[in-house]
């Protein structure tokens, strides 16, 4: 990870952490680094999720990449996926994105994705990042005929959902679905794309004010969207996050069906089909242990790599696989899209519920689902950064291990995006994993928070 760029681009709170002058001089940055790269003015799309402050960022963005003589395509409120299907379809030589994804409304992000719409390789942001922190070069002012000009895009968004329809046999009429869009991106496309495909939905938290996206809704507060189905007559429902590249489904008995289920639901479709590309699924280390035991159950060879997408992505491309993700139903369908998309998730299996004319909850029983418990402990860099080598930390996550024998697992890692420590617990009983799960968070934190004050009194 970065000084700037994190696991999924550069994150803070607004106009503070990701303040104006640095979203314009990534921005110049940017545009220098992919002038360099193609040898020409580089055309540039900015998209951006609902938040108050992306209309500020995405000025200051644009001014960056002006300034030094890329042109500018504004695409709008749009999800992620999108912009990165919009680069390729308009022969765009990068895409912005402004948005901090299932984050609360006051943070946002710069996520950059290359001509061929996936996230820029390390070594472009790692030179983004010097030129902006070290200043290894000036900055390439441009002025007179020479600046960058800054245009509206046309008809974007309806180029993104034409793609996203043209992925499904038929329709999806028949279908009763209720779609949570976060208050998000997905508020802007998902009422025209399932309108398209003839679902009759009814749609929750789609009004965005700029400060109640992700707000107790969408793929990360799922509550409201199970009371919702629980009380209507529904085959499913379906929830996005803030930049609608992330989809979680509800059964129609209103059990939660995670990106784990939906990917072992996908993979089952996909082999029948002989589609799955050489017979394997890509996931993550936090995986739930159930879609382990699916996988070699149903003959699937499983890749698990490091958290986060672009992990998931880069093993898909270099080995040539066509679907994996994570458990926070961040799903990439590369024979689709060059990322993952909440939106061509849903309609994904929604197609196959209705093809395979069996309710949700029966498709989802194709994978048993371990109870698994999340705790996280508030962490600084300096904390995260002891996790891994600090032996008496590595000791507590040790001693847990031991405690849960071969019948359950846990994973401890850093947060990639925000000031966290994660611990992951699976086992058979549930009440046992929360409480292990509390002894490590209350011994790590300790133990972590002690090597700090070291430092501190150490003058390091």
């Amino acid at each position: 990870m970065g000084r700037i760029f994190g696991t999924d681009g550069v994150r803070g709170i607004a106009n503070t952490e990701l303040s104006c002058k640095l979203a314009m001089n990534v921005g110049r940055a940017a545009a220098m680094v992919i002038a360099e790269s193609i040898g020409r003015k580089p055309v540039i799309l900015i998209g951006k999720d609902t938040r108050i402050s992306s209309d500020m960022l995405e000025a200051a963005l644009a001014a960056g990449l002006t300034s030094v003589g890329a042109d500018v395509i504004l695409a709008g409120v749009v999800p992620t996926p999108a912009l990165s299907c919009l680069v390729i379809q308009s022969h765009a030589d990068a895409g912005i994105m402004l948005s901090a994804s299932h984050n609360p409304y006051e943070y946002n992000g710069i996520k950059i994705f290359g001509p061929e719409g996936v996230k820029l390789p390390d070594a472009a942001e790692f030179e983004i990042e010097q030129i902006v922190l070290d200043q290894i070069k000036p900055y390439t002012l441009r002025w007179g005929w020479e600046l960058g000009r800054i245009r509206q895009g046309n008809n974007l968004v309806e180029t993104y959902i034409r793609h996203l329809c043209n992925t499904v046999e038929g329709d999806l009429s028949g279908l009763r679905v209720a779609v949570d869009c976060s208050n998000g991106s997905a508020s802007a496309t998902a009422g025209e794309l399932f309108r398209h495909l003839k679902a009759d939905v009814t749609f929750l938290h789609n009004q965005p004010n700029g400060i109640n996206i992700n707000r107790n809704c969408g793929s990360t507060h799922i509550e409201s969207l199970v009371e919702h189905v629980e009380n209507g007559s529904y085959h499913a429902g379906i929830a996005f996050d803030g930049d609608a590249d992330r989809c979680i489904a509800v059964d129609e008995k209103g059990n939660v069906v995670d990106g784990d289920v939906i990917m072992a639901i996908l993979a089952t479709h996909l082999k029948e089909r002989g589609k799955l590309a050489k017979n394997t699924l890509v996931a993550t280390v936090m995986s739930n242990l159930g879609l382990f035991q699916f996988a070699k159950k149903n003959n699937i060879n499983l890749e698990a790599t490091k958290v986060g997408d672009r992990y998931v992505l880069e093993k898909m491309l270099k080995c040539g696989y066509n679907l994996g993700g994570e458990q926070s139903g961040h799903l990439i369908l590369r024979d689709h899209m060059s990322t993952g998309d909440g939106q061509l998730t849903a309609i994904t299996l929604l197609s196959i519920l209705k093809q395979s004319g069996k309710p949700l909850s029966e498709l989802a029983s194709v994978m048993e689902v371990y109870p698994q418990v999340m705790v996280n402990i508030q962490a600084d860099a300096v904390m995260k950064s002891q996790l891994d080598v600090d032996p008496g930390a590595q000791k507590i996550i040790e001693d847990a291990k031991a405690a849960l024998g071969p019948d359950g697992r846990i994973l401890v890692r850093a947060s990639g995006t925000e000031p966290l420590i994660r611990i992951m617990i699976e086992g058979r009983d549930k009440g046992e994993i929360a409480t292990l799960a509390d002894q490590v968070a209350d011994q790590l934190k300790e133990r972590l928070s002690q090597n700090e004050d070291c430092k501190k009194l150490e003058g390091f």
